[in-house]
């Protein structure tokens, strides 16, 4: 079987729940099912450790505040960025880097795959992947598609460019309009998976306006119920994420 038919067969059992993926993303059902049967998909790792991912940026007005909201806890994360927000603030982007931070690509334009064509998938992960890794001087691992869409495509656009594609197990939904500390706190505790990986965005770019100092207000309300629980935090790289890839 050649390594395109590969990819092929093996995503099919991914869309065959990821379309439940994309209508219903927040059921727990399909969370703890994605968890399971596809760990390392899920971005499952070592129970002690959290994984702290941010989508969306490097943004000039918010990600300079996460990163010191960061500093002030000691916690270095992964940051999921899109190649556009790279090429307009490549300064910032070294800064992440320089600070301690893992980069990983989110896309060149944020952008579902599940609209894309193959051609068109490989094209903008490739791009992205690209501009990271020239701006940011070091080669990205990761990809997390947006909106989590996972599809055929987007699972031959990962292979492709060498990264391994990875989603969450726990959010915080904090892009919404409306939300605070207090809700993205309490949601992440809802949601919260053994070995997880929290996904929280660094911009509002694709958010609600100014949605990411919530955000900020919520790091701490993490680090009190993470350190209560004997857990540590850092990026996707010291995460040991287990299980099999689709």
């Amino acid at each position: 079987m050649t390594s395109t038919r590969r990819v092929a067969a093996c995503a099919g059992a991914v869309l065959a729940v990821s379309g439940v993926a994309h209508s219903l993303p927040g059921t727990v059902a399909w969370r703890s099912m994605r968890c399971r049967i596809l760990p390392r998909l899920s971005g499952v790792g070592d129970p002690g450790h959290v994984a702290l991912t941010f989508d969306d940026g490097p943004d000039p007005l918010s990600t300079p505040a996460v990163l010191d909201a960061l500093d002030a806890l000691g916690w270095r994360a992964t940051f999921f960025c899109l190649g556009e927000r790279v090429r307009r603030a490549p300064g910032l982007t070294r800064e992440l880097v320089e600070r301690g931070h893992e980069v990983a690509v989110h896309g060149d334009r944020h952008t579902s795959h599940l609209r894309r064509l193959a051609a068109s998938s490989m094209a903008d992960v490739a791009r992205a992947r690209d501009t990271i890794g020239d701006v940011a001087g070091v080669p990205p691992r990761w990809f997390r598609p947006p909106y989590g869409a996972v599809s055929s495509s987007a699972l031959l656009a990962a292979k492709r460019s060498g990264l391994q594609l990875v989603l969450w197990t726990t959010w915080g939904r904090d892009w919404r309009p409306g939300a605070t500390g207090e809700s993205i706190a309490a949601t992440v505790t809802r949601t919260f998976w053994p070995g997880a990986t929290v996904l929280l965005h660094d911009s509002d770019v694709t958010s609600a306006p100014g949605s990411w100092r919530a955000t900020l207000d919520a790091l701490p309300l993490l680090a009190g119920r993470w350190a209560a629980g004997g857990l540590r935090v850092g990026p996707l790289r010291e995460h040991g994420v287990v299980g099999a890839s689709p």
